[in-house]
């Protein structure tokens, strides 16, 4: 594999990003990976070279990238529970900061510097995302459905809002495949949040699975972080493959 950091023009600014290749001269399919909070670091590296051993082209971008590059807050406590709410406390801002309209903005220079690389399939991508890259990453697929055939996202936050523009309210543009990997103790996901994005999948006609992991909390995939749950995080592997190598008749 090889795993490099590269530099994403956007429309506002410049975005920094792992970029992982598989061995060999390709062209590869690609796939997005748009991360947690906590932002851009050696555990979502490892995880973009999990992706890229299967034979798909990985970028990994720094969605905070308007607030500086990565890394852009101090994550020495991120394995101490009792730190991560002051580190929330930090991120919100940047979090918030990601409008649908950001969100589509940037892909669009996500999915342009992807197909301008050599080594990619042209076509659409596909797209996995974590907790609020979950959310931006059904965003992403809504906004460009597309460029984009399939988007997962696991222990994805704040997917259903009482707000207008509520990720969950533009189902209907997808004409890809969705994923949905639930934490099962995610107060920012709950059972009747679940149920409402069940309903309103159900009711667009998106092709879709939606799936509670039993005892896993927010977070669970991220093994740099006390959330992490191995047991969760294989499921998470086996059901994002089954996704990708479907997407791409692998």
């Amino acid at each position: 594999m090889q795993t490099t950091t590269v530099d994403v023009p956007t429309t506002d600014g410049t975005a920094d990003a792992y970029l992982v290749r598989p061995d060999g001269p390709g062209p590869f399919p690609a796939v997005l990976l748009f991360m947690d909070a906590f932002g851009l670091r050696p555990r979502l590296a490892e995880m973009a070279t999990t992706i890229a051993e299967r034979g798909y082209v990985v970028l990994v971008p720094n969605l905070f990238h308007r607030s500086g590059r990565a890394p852009l807050v101090d994550l020495s406590g991120l394995a101490d529970e009792a730190q991560r709410g002051a580190l929330f406390q930090q991120l919100t801002p940047m979090i918030a900061a990601l409008t649908p309209a950001v969100v589509a903005d940037d892909t669009a220079a996500y999915l342009d510097f992807l197909a301008g690389l050599p080594e990619v399939a042209p076509g659409p991508v596909a797209i996995t995302g974590y907790c609020m890259g979950g959310t931006n990453a059904l965003r992403a697929i809504e906004a460009h459905p597309d460029r984009i055939a399939a988007a997962a996202a696991f222990h994805a936050g704040r997917v259903v809002t009482d707000a207008p523009d509520s990720p969950h309210l533009g189902v209907g543009a997808v004409t890809g495949e969705l994923y949905f990997g639930h934490a099962d103790q995610d107060p920012s996901m709950t059972a009747e949040q679940i149920a409402t994005l069940d309903k309103t999948l159900a009711a667009a006609g998106v092709r879709h699975r939606s799936e509670v992991y039993a005892g896993a909390r927010h977070g669970y995939t991220q093994a740099d972080t006390p959330m992490y749950d191995a047991q969760a995080t294989e499921r998470h592997w086996a059901a994002l493959f089954d996704l990708l190598d479907r997407t791409f008749s692998r």
